[in-house]
């Protein structure tokens, strides 16, 4: 039995995360219900950016515009770089506004398990970008994983002969976080950067 191309585009959408087959199909049907307002834009839209997006080869943010729109904006602080996993992790400090300088994205991890070392990511880029620069701050906002806080300490001592300041995000309780449903890390992490009010 051959696959229908409504199948094909279930199947392709399935794939993405939080989307199963089931919100899939829902996805493609609505879709298709609101062919003219939605469908069709949709297309339009995705054709446009598959042919326009591209890396930034400054920061390895995803624009349309070489270098990006936050590497190029004279208003940012180009003096701090805030080291970041990957774009979905820059994508959500812009969200929420809480930095004005510029980031560097790394492209994953140093994780033995799955044979990322060094190499793999764009360590010696981000140190060649502080040499040629006039960074003062290395801002580390990396997953608080294993994985995540030794990437943290690796950078921290590639970093250190560079005479830059580097700091870290504070972790611990959430605006809203309840005691009672935060986990033991979690907690032990907010009494270690507790500070005085």
């Amino acid at each position: 039995m051959a696959i229908t191309e409504i199948e094909q585009l279930i199947g392709l959408l399935s794939k993405l995360p939080s989307f199963g087959p089931r919100s899939a199909r829902r996805a493609v049907l609505y879709l298709m219900t609101k062919k003219e307002s939605h469908f069709i834009p949709l297309i339009a839209t995705m054709q446009q950016v598959a042919e326009h997006v591209q890396t930034c080869p400054v920061c390895g943010n995803l624009d349309t515009q070489s270098p990006c729109s936050i590497c190029t904006n004279p208003e940012r602080h180009a003096e701090q770089i805030c080291v970041v996993e990957d774009v979905a992790d820059l994508w959500a400090l812009e969200r929420a506004g809480a930095f004005k300088g510029t980031y560097h994205v790394l492209g994953g991890v140093l994780s033995a398990l799955d044979g990322i070392g060094p190499e793999e990511l764009k360590i010696n880029e981000l140190i060649q970008r502080i040499t040629d620069t006039h960074v003062t701050e290395v801002i580390l906002a990396l997953p608080a994983t294993v994985e995540g806080q030794t990437t943290a300490h690796y950078i921290t001592d590639k970093l250190l002969p560079l005479q830059v300041q580097i700091s870290a995000l504070s972790r611990g309780v959430p605006i809203g976080g309840e005691l009672d449903y935060l986990d033991d890390g979690t907690l032990q992490m907010a009494f270690k950067a507790r500070r005085t009010v």
